[in-house]
C-alpha cells in the first residue's frame, strides 16, 4: 500500500489529467511548457513523468503525482517524511521541488533493475536508517498517513522504550481495528483474536525487548523501494515516523521483495536482531489491518491469523 501510488495510465478526468497536471507543473518550477506521461504504480494517486522545458529550450524531467480528493496537509506529510528520512543521512530519498494540497513534484529517478550490490547497500542503510533515533513514537503535532489513512499520535510524546507496546496499541492497532469492524471487513472472532493480543502486548514474550523509538519509513513494503538505474535505491512514499523497526523488516516480508534475503543479511550485519522472526506476525498487523480497512477480501481474516500467531 502506497499513500503516493498511482492509479495507472490513463489518469484522472478534470483538472488532474496529463494536461493540467503537466501546466500545473510548469508553474509551479517556472517552466516554460511541460508534458506529461501518466506512470503506473501504487493505489492512490495519479502519477506522471513530467518533461520541463526551459524558455531557454533546455529540458528536464520530474516526477508528479495528484489526488484530488486529497486531505490538505496530505503531500505536506509525504515532503515532511522524506524530509524525516533523508535528514539521518542513512537513505537516499528523491528530493522534493513542490508540495501542494492536491499536487506534490519530486525529483525523477531513472528506475532500475534490483540487483545483488544495490540490494546488499539498501539492506546496510535500512540498518543504519534504523539506528537514528527518533524524538518520540509517531509524529506528535505534525500528519502522518498509511496510505490514505491518517495515524495519530499522542498529544505528549511518548519516549520510554518499554511505553511502546501501548502507543502501538492505542494510536496504531485498535484505530485500524475499529475501523475494520465498523465497516464490517473483519469477521468478529478475528477481532476478538486482536484485541487479545492488544491486551498482552505489554508482555515482553509478545512484544520482544524494549525498543527506544527509532526514525522508520513505515509503510516499507516493496513497491515504495524504488530500484534506481544509478545503483542506488530511493526510499518513496513513506509514513515517516519514530517507531520500531522491526515494522519496516516486516512489512518488506509481508507481500515480498526482490532480493529479499539478500536485503535482510546485509542488514543483519549491520544490526542483529535476536528473536525476529517470531515477531514478524506483530508487526505485519498493522498493515494487514490497514488493508482490510481499504481493501476488505481476505485482509481481516489474515489479521485474526498474524493476532493469533503473535501470540504463540
Amino acid at each position: 500500500m502506497s499513500a503516493a501510488g498511482t492509479r495507472g495510465p490513463g489518469g484522472t478526468a478534470g483538472d488532474h489529467g496529463p494536461d493540467a497536471v503537466a501546466a500545473r507543473t510548469a508553474r509551479l518550477l517556472g517552466a516554460a511548457g511541460a508534458r506529461a506521461e501518466p506512470v503506473r504504480g501504487g493505489d492512490i494517486c495519479d502519477a506522471y513523468r513530467v518533461g520541463l522545458t526551459s524558455a531557454e529550450g533546455a529540458g528536464r524531467t520530474v516526477f508528479a503525482k495528484a489526488l484530488r480528493t486529497a486531505p490538505g496537509d496530505f503531500f505536506a506529510a509525504e515532503a515532511a517524511g522524506l524530509a524525516r528520512l533523508g535528514a539521518t543521512g542513512a537513505v537516499a530519498v528523491p528530493e522534493v521541488f513542490a508540495a501542494e494540497p492536491d499536487v506534490l513534484v519530486l525529483e525523477w529517478v531513472e528506475p532500475g533493475r534490483p540487483d545483488p550490490a544495490q540490494a546488499e547497500r539498501f539492506g546496510r542503510e535500512l540498518a543504519a536508517l534504523h539506528a537514528s533515533s527518533a524524538p518520540s513514537y509517531g509524529t506528535p503535532g505534525e500528519p502522518c498517513y498509511l496510505g490514505p489513512l491518517p495515524l495519530g499520535s499522542p498529544a505528549e510524546p511518548v519516549t520510554d522504550p518499554a511505553r511502546w507496546p501501548s502507543f502501538h496499541v492505542e494510536h496504531r492497532l485498535l484505530p485500524l481495528l475499529r475501523a475494520a469492524v465498523d465497516s464490517s471487513r473483519i469477521a468478529p472472532a478475528d477481532a476478538r483474536a486482536v484485541e487479545t493480543l492488544c491486551d498482552r502486548l505489554d508482555d515482553p514474550a509478545v512484544s520482544g525487548p524494549p525498543q527506544p523509538p527509532a526514525v522508520i519509513h513505515g509503510d516499507l513494503w516493496s513497491g515504495n523501494v524504488h530500484w534506481a538505474a544509478d545503483g542506488h535505491a530511493r526510499l518513496i512514499d513513506p509514513a515517516a515516523q519514530g517507531g520500531h523497526p522491526e515494522t519496516d523488516l516486516g512489512m518488506l516480508e509481508l507481500f515480498g521483495c526482490p532480493e529479499l534475503p539478500r536485503i535482510l543479511a546485509a542488514y543483519e550485519e549491520v544490526r542483529l536482531v535476536p528473536g525476529r522472526a517470531a515477531r514478524v506476525p506483530l508487526h505485519q498487523l498493522q498493515h494487514l489491518l490497514a488493508h482490510a480497512v481499504l481493501f476488505g477480501g481476505g485482509y481481516g481474516a489474515q489479521s485474526g491469523a498474524a493476532a493469533r500467531a503473535a501470540l504463540g
